[in-house]
């Protein structure tokens, strides 16, 4: 396969600020091309420090969002769309500074937002989604970038839960800036076979975050990487593959993503051995049949 490796900052702190490319020398001796930075607050962040510590250490720039309970385009209230829509152009802005290509993250919605709501509510959000995200869409072609969204699992999220929900999404806001982030841990929650997902996104596929199923180092528990592998040589993909994970040490970021322990001895090791196991998986021919698990 012909991909990059990346690895999210939110693997050792939050949120990022202009002081987090110390991590930098780090990530690149490791022997990454690409830094995932997650945008908690544009307030923290010196576009012309970071980029210039990216140029220094030779690293490639993913932008994230972070949509907590007061960015929610699906809102009864349209105050919330409207610090939503001030937030994501300042993250696109964030983008352009820095050279990446698009801004990835569920930005339909808030994270957390899973309720039972009636089907009239819900079509009604959904709609408002549609709506609020064209519009996304055409703020972010203004600077040439895209959007990629990000389905969630059932408990993050009661609107856009698998690629066929994400397809759907980007179908009806019928924009070519809409595109796809899709999340290894979600989909190992939600989707039946992460490899036709993957072949459904397509070439609408930007970006690709994994970790393990229990968010731990990726090679380590029950992920089925064959089937990630199959899929992504299917379409070709070219882009970045990404570990996306949390430290247990930031207590306000560990207790959104519902971390309660240490899931390795070292954050360090973490991304080390993380990526050694990626680079071997990336190499290593495809199985062309599945394998047949036994009961």
């Amino acid at each position: 396969m012909n991909v990059r490796f990346g690895v999210s900052t939110w693997l050792w702190t939050s949120p990022f600020t202009t002081e987090t490319v110390h991590l930098f020398p780090k990530i690149r001796e490791m022997g990454y091309d690409v830094v995932e930075i997650p945008v908690e607050d544009p307030d923290l962040i010196d576009v012309e420090k970071v980029k210039a510590a990216l140029v220094a250490n030779e690293l490639e720039a993913a932008v994230c969002g972070a949509f907590g309970t007061s960015r929610d385009l699906t809102h009864d209230d349209p105050a919330y769309h409207k610090n939503s829509f001030d937030y994501i152009r300042r993250c696109l802005e964030i983008c352009e500074g820095l050279g990446a290509k698009f801004l990835g993250g569920p930005m339909y919605s808030a994270v957390g937002k899973a309720r039972l709501v009636s089907p009239d509510q819900k079509k009604l959000e959904w709609e408002r989604a549609v709506t609020n995200l064209r519009k996304v869409c055409h703020m972010a072609e203004d600077k040439g970038l895209e959007i990629a969204l990000e389905p969630l699992n059932r408990f993050e999220s009661d609107l856009v839960n698998t690629a066929e929900d994400v397809m759907r999404l980007i179908y009806e806001i019928d924009h070519p800036a809409a595109k796809v982030l899709l999340d290894g841990f979600h989909m190992n929650i939600e989707e039946p076979d992460v490899e036709k997902a993957i072949v459904l996104a397509g070439d609408k596929l930007l970006h690709l975050q994994v970790s393990e199923n229990y968010r731990g180092t990726p090679g380590t528990g029950q992920t089925r990487w064959d089937a990630y592998k199959r899929g992504l040589e299917a379409i070709n993909y070219n882009g970045i593959v990404s570990i996306e994970s949390f430290t247990p040490e930031v207590k306000e970021l560990a207790g959104a993503v519902c971390i309660w322990r240490p899931l390795v001895p070292s954050q360090d090791a973490f991304a080390s051995d993380g990526l050694r196991f990626l680079k071997e998986w990336a190499d290593v021919p495809a199985v062309t049949d599945k394998v047949q698990v036994k009961a």
